[in-house]
């Protein structure tokens, strides 16, 4: 039996715990929440419904407050947080890891305040022994439907490729399928970059801008992405998989996309910190918007649809006018 520490019970954590626990190899789960208040009422009701109402969370998942007894003697610890409390949250759990514990990322985005992506994050954290033993879950992944059984197929990524095989039997489920792959890189800058072209998808659906615009949107987001992970040093075969094109279409198109909720919130009129404060989940890619132009700046890569994004959030530009810049750009072959 492998024991499995769950670190963050919203959404994706609780959905990630459910999923587990469906696993044919009878894992030993514990799930960490943050709120004391909200592992009691997920322990007592069997269902987090702050986070993912209706969903039953089994007896065998344990729920506790406490991180030392959460990760304590797991062979496997994920990560689900917001990328601005990995950092913290990561600290607070270090002392606490099995010296031969494999931690696993499933945050989706680029820490604020220093453009690092995750994983580089938790090297950056816990002891030097577990750089090498660190991996990349993302993909196209809703979690209300991941966790309602429905079919979800993700990427587990690591430098290691027996790393990435061991992760990938160990975390497969009935109805969650994993593929594995070896740029964590391209991995990660795809999962934070298209949180942010998710935004300006939100803004053509709340402008009311047809179908066709978001498909130029999509496709020219997806330009992006490539871009910046070839200059970072990036795999281009990584876009065309499911942790770039599979998780941009998802994100961009579907309605349990925060990002996209909150493009088109701006769109008929939002402020931002309403919007933002109205979420009980976060919105990767309001804080990962500035952070991922720094980046492109340094590889000297143009963004302009996020740079766009950016100055709707963070500048005050309005939303008709930050489209209208994009469609004005020069004319150029694609």
């Amino acid at each position: 039996m492998t024991r499995i520490a769950i670190l963050g019970a919203g959404s994706w954590g609780t959905a990630l715990a459910v999923v587990f626990s469906r696993s044919p190899r009878n894992h030993q789960i514990s799930l960490w929440a943050r709120d004391s208040a909200l592992a009691a009422s997920i322990r007592s009701s069997r269902e987090n419904r702050t986070y993912l109402p209706g969903q039953v969370i089994g007896a065998d998942v344990q729920v506790t407050h406490e991180i030392g007894e959460a990760v304590q003697d797991a062979a496997l610890v994920c990560g689900a947080v917001p990328a601005v409390y990995v950092r913290a949250v990561y600290s607070r759990a270090a002392e606490h890891l099995s010296a031969r514990a494999i931690l696993v990322s499933a945050t989706k985005g680029l820490e604020p305040a220093t453009r690092q992506r995750i994983s580089e994050v938790i090297a950056a954290t816990v002891p030097r022994c577990f750089s090498e033993r660190t991996a990349v879950l993302s993909g196209p992944s809703f979690a209300a439907e991941a966790a309602a059984g429905q079919p979800t197929a993700v990427v587990i990524a690591a430098s290691d490729p027996d790393l990435a095989t061991l992760v990938q039997e160990e975390l497969a489920a009935p109805g969650f399928r994993l593929y594995t792959n070896g740029d964590v890189l391209g991995v990660e800058l795809a999962g934070a970059t298209k949180n942010v072209i998710a935004i300006a998808a939100g803004v053509c659906e709340g402008l009311g801008l047809g179908s066709n615009a978001l498909a130029a949107l999509i496709t020219r987001g997806l330009a992006e992405m490539s871009r910046l992970i070839a200059a970072r040093g990036g795999r281009a075969e990584t876009l065309g998989g499911l942790a770039g094109l599979g998780d941009l279409v998802l994100t961009c198109n579907g309605s349990l996309s925060r990002n996209r909720k909150v493009g088109i919130e701006l769109a008929r009129g939002g402020a931002l910190k309403d919007i933002v404060g109205g979420m009980r989940m976060v919105a990767e890619g309001v804080g990962t918007a500035p952070a991922l132009l720094a980046l492109a700046a340094e590889a000297g890569v143009e963004l302009p649809i996020s740079e766009q994004v950016n100055a709707i959030l963070h500048q005050g530009k309005p939303p008709s006018e930050a489209i209208r810049d994009i469609l004005d750009r020069p004319l150029k072959p694609e």
